[in-house]
């Protein structure tokens, strides 16, 4: 077989592998960001273990499956082979919609990428250590963490799915099929074939996300990539081939195939722009587009608690995306639906004054109030927070509420540019974070094991040089 001639090579491709294998990061607020991202994420997915709809895809494909030196899932008894682990964190992670966010040309949720990478960090590291050798540390798997921020947020810039269809998890794959060919010591070559592999794989659609078939197959979707990304990565090392032009072959690469003939373009060069600038969710368990409407209805809420009768109209100015994605009208038949419903969201949070992801379930949705509300709510673009939105120096993501009373009266117009888990807000978010990463790792261990978990890994400076395994074992029975 021919090694990769680099002269020949889609440049994406070897920009991508040359900053995988080569770019080294020495932003200290990038690091100190994805510690919080990982404690964050592994939090979202302990939470997501109280709901039986995630814990019934988890575990081996095959039941009684035994692997040596297998992947264990956090909070879980599950060992796995490398590809069905990263598919089982990668779900719990993404179940909730409550980890982290990034907004641009295309959506996304970076971490995601930690299914793939913890997995893989854990069974390479045991493996080593069989070996007698050292283990990852969670420093270098931050670093990965970092990478694949980086190369899924940059390439959500420009280059919007969602416009033909498309569904984001694509970047995921991408970007975690990058980082564990590395992690499973492949080089330039390796990683050049599984990332042409992995454009050539077939590409969700986005149905699963929009009227009329939102499902919960996004709750999935990203465990999916980021294991099939695990796939690739172990075929590569094993010297599976690669195909040079997958993205610009005429015809039949994936530009022309899937992207209507555009380039899939680079606007910035890969630094480590994205996780210094990724969005948390802090607060509520919504869609990041609805999470400052969100802050908005929860401040109005005792102003209009007792009001509820006397509500004529409720009016949202929002940005563009919002409005192609979660401005939703009539029934919504799932959670997976209503959490991505922007005037769900603003109807428990004015009722409720809080929004937890047990409101999303049925037994909530029946509440006549909510759709009583929802009913009566107008959505507009303000084209300012649309502007603003795609600003780079701004990346705000803007929502108003505000209430009409039926005697004319109304309350202030709520306006919220910013969410608590912005880049701008980062010193008040961090305490939150580490709050709600406390209780939802409380949901499934003892108050002594939640006391010990957060001892051991809130701190950076402690954390960082403590071996993967460890930090996974933290989260085992």
């Amino acid at each position: 077989m021919e090694s990769v001639k680099t002269n020949q090579t889609d440049q994406l491709l070897e920009e991508i592998a040359d900053y995988v294998l080569n770019k080294e990061i020495t932003s200290e607020e990038a690091y100190k960001t994805a510690h919080h991202v990982l404690i964050d994420t592994i939090g979202c997915g302990i939470l997501a273990l109280n709901y039986p709809e995630c814990t019934k895809l988890l575990g081996p494909i095959v039941p009684g499956t035994v692997v040596p030196n297998g992947v264990r899932v956090p909070g879980t008894p599950h060992v796995l082979d490398p590809v069905q682990g990263a598919f089982n964190i990668g779900t719990m992670i993404r179940w909730l919609d409550y980890n982290d966010t990034w907004l641009a040309a295309e959506w996304g949720h970076p971490s995601d990428n930690l299914g793939g990478i913890l997995a893989v960090a854990d069974y390479v590291s045991q493996l080593r250590r069989q070996k007698g050798e050292a283990p990852l540390t969670v420093e270098e798997v931050l670093e990965m963490s970092i990478k694949a921020h980086e190369i899924q947020g940059i390439l959500a810039l420009e280059n919007s799915l969602n416009r033909v269809g498309l569904d984001h998890v694509l970047y995921v794959k991408i970007a975690t099929t990058a980082v564990v060919t590395k992690m499973l010591g492949g080089g330039k070559e390796e990683i050049v074939n599984a990332l042409s592999n992995a454009w050539i794989d077939n590409s969700s659609l986005r149905t699963y996300r929009h009227f009329p078939n939102t499902g919960s197959r996004k709750s999935w979707a990203a465990g999916d990539a980021t294991s099939r990304a695990v796939r690739l990565a172990l075929m590569a090392i094993k010297g599976e081939m690669g195909y040079q032009t997958a993205l610009s072959a005429e015809g039949w690469g994936f530009q022309d195939v899937l992207f209507k003939g555009k380039d899939i373009v680079l606007s910035r060069p890969f630094e480590s722009y994205v996780m210094e600038n990724v969005l948390f969710k802090v607060s509520f368990p919504a869609e990041f587009h609805a999470q400052t409407a969100a802050e908005a209805a929860v401040q109005l809420h005792p102003e209009v608690v007792d009001r509820m009768d006397e509500i004529k109209e409720i009016t949202i100015a929002t940005h563009e995306s919002a409005i192609r994605i979660i401005d939703k009208k009539g029934p919504l038949h799932n959670p997976a639906d209503r959490d991505h419903c922007l005037q769900y969201i603003t109807a428990v949070g004015l009722l409720k004054g809080n929004i937890v992801a047990e409101d999303y379930e049925d037994d909530a949705a029946k509440d006549p109030r909510i759709d009583e509300l929802r009913d009566k709510m107008t959505v507009t673009e303000n084209k300012r927070y649309t502007e603003e939105y795609l600003d780079s120096e701004k990346r705000s993501i803007a929502n108003a509420v505000q209430v009409h009373f039926t005697d004319g009266t109304s309350t202030d117009m709520v306006d919220c540019e910013y969410p608590l888990g912005h880049r701008f807000r980062r010193e008040e978010a961090f305490p939150q974070i580490i709050k709600k990463y406390e209780a939802n790792v409380a949901t499934q261990f003892t108050e002594k094991q939640t006391a010990h978990i957060k001892k051991q890994s809130v701190n950076y400076d402690t954390i960082k040089q403590m071996p993967i395994t460890d930090f996974i074992e933290l989260f085992l029975d």
